[in-house]
């Protein structure tokens, strides 16, 4: 099923940004248009009171003149008219102060001014006055316009500039070597790019450490698995040449011991792959002395055939947060390992309890127990104990540390207190709490 389609930040920013730029643009020139207006209109309004006042104070229009711009008529005390400007008509009543007024056809905005001696009244036209208005307007406003483009283009520039950083490094990953996982640099990063850079820089080493140990772990399978199957062959070619019955009894049976062996073999290295390459999982309630009867039961004949005394210590329930699976992986881990290692008429105890720490669980055997110096180095796969005689492949202890670090627990080994063997202890993270595992 195809992705959700990508969309480029860089673009996203430019659209976002300049849509921003264009729209405050419009909005200043508009008001920026509106205020020119308006100002131009109270400007025309006070050069209409001055004229006014300066015919007032000199009558500088000589009668029968005629002005382009403003029209002038003068009323004496009595009514008379002392003087009119050529052109265009006015009204013959005065309304003092201003007032618009249309005469044949022609809108004229008028001021009148009434003294002692006269009675003013000048006129403009108002279509006139408003295109000269709206031409002030639009050269106020053309700054802003022209200065728009002009700040689109920084702006692109500046973010062009920031989102470089980010083109370098997809440069750098898209170039490099597909098994090349050194860190990225992040020179020149930006503070909120810094944490996801240091996290790919973090995944690249948790993947170079998990190609590190998947490469050991097959070259230590190839060289495991050589000898059973180099011992598979001959068993099979020791079968072949069997001369009589008992012998090929014998060859036979040797054979298919061995291949039951190299079954365990394989499985174990299949539940270490597995355990290693899976994430978290989600947690559950698990109720530990039910998982341990079960674990018992399935390993109950194996040490019934070495009359071993196996017992579980019950007590007040013991419940943990985590996968069943991986819970029952590790008891049977730890359970075939001290059936395994136990001496016959020997005994394997199951304990658990909990306590200020947390939960833990404890299997416990009479065996010869392992040796303080090795005691960690048991953990590693395919590391057996030097002068072990019990059949084994060294992966048991490793499938189990594996188990408990995905959960979080830890896991040691001791001498046990009460039988004097190995104590096998895993002790579990308290609720709310995620301890480190070993």
């Amino acid at each position: 099923m195809a992705g959700k389609a990508s969309w480029s930040l860089r673009r996203r920013l430019m659209w976002l940004v300049l849509a921003a730029i264009g729209v405050v643009t419009v909005l200043q020139a508009a008001t920026a248009y509106r205020m020119a207006l308006r100002e131009a209109d109270r400007m025309f309004d006070y050069h209409l009171e001055e004229v006014a006042r300066s015919v007032h104070g000199g009558m500088p229009f000589a009668p029968g003149g005629d002005d382009s711009e403003y029209s002038v008529q003068v009323w004496g005390p009595d009514g008379s008219t002392i003087y009119r400007s050529l052109g265009r008509e006015l009204p013959s009543q005065a309304v003092l102060g201003f007032s618009d007024s249309r005469i044949n056809g022609i809108r004229l905005r008028i001021y009148t001014l009434q003294t002692p001696e006269h009675t003013i009244q000048i006129a403009q036209d108002l279509d006139a006055r408003e295109t000269r208005a709206r031409a002030l307007a639009a050269n106020a406003v053309t700054p802003v316009l022209l200065l728009a483009p002009l700040l689109m283009l920084a702006v692109g520039a500046v973010i062009g500039g920031s989102l470089a950083p980010l083109a370098r490094m997809r440069r750098q990953v898209a170039t490099r070597a597909a098994r090349d996982l050194s860190p990225l640099s992040a020179e020149g990063v930006p503070a909120e790019v810094q944490p996801l850079v240091d996290e790919l820089n973090a995944l690249f080493r948790r993947v170079h450490g998990t190609l590190e140990a998947q490469q050991h772990f097959v070259a230590d399978a190839a060289h495991e698995l050589r000898s059973p199957l180099t011992a598979l062959k001959l068993q099979l070619q020791a079968a072949e040449r069997a001369r009589d019955e008992p012998a090929r009894r014998e060859a036979t049976q040797q054979l298919g011991a061995g291949i039951e062996r190299a079954i365990a073999l394989v499985e174990q290295l299949l539940a270490l792959a597995r355990q290693e390459g899976a994430g978290e999982g989600a947690g559950e309630p698990v109720d530990l002395e039910e998982l341990a009867r079960q674990a018992v039961s399935e390993l109950l004949p194996a040490a019934h055939a070495k009359q071993l005394d196996l017992g579980l210590a019950t007590g007040e329930p013991v419940v943990v947060q985590g996968n069943r699976e991986a819970l029952h992986l590790i008891l049977r881990n730890l359970l075939d390992n001290a059936i395994k290692y136990t001496p016959a008429s020997g005994r394997v105890d199951i304990g658990l309890g909990h306590d200020a720490q947390g939960a833990w669980l404890a299997v416990d055997d009479s065996g010869p127990g392992v040796p303080e110096e090795d005691r960690t180095r048991v953990f590693d796969r395919f590391y057996r104990v030097p002068g072990t005689e019990a059949a084994g492949s060294g992966l048991g202890l490793a499938i189990v540390r594996a188990v408990a670090q995905r959960l979080g627990a830890q896991v040691r080994l001791d001498r046990s207190p009460t039988l004097g063997g190995a104590r096998a202890e895993v002790r579990f993270p308290a609720p709310g709490a995620a301890g480190p595992a070993s």
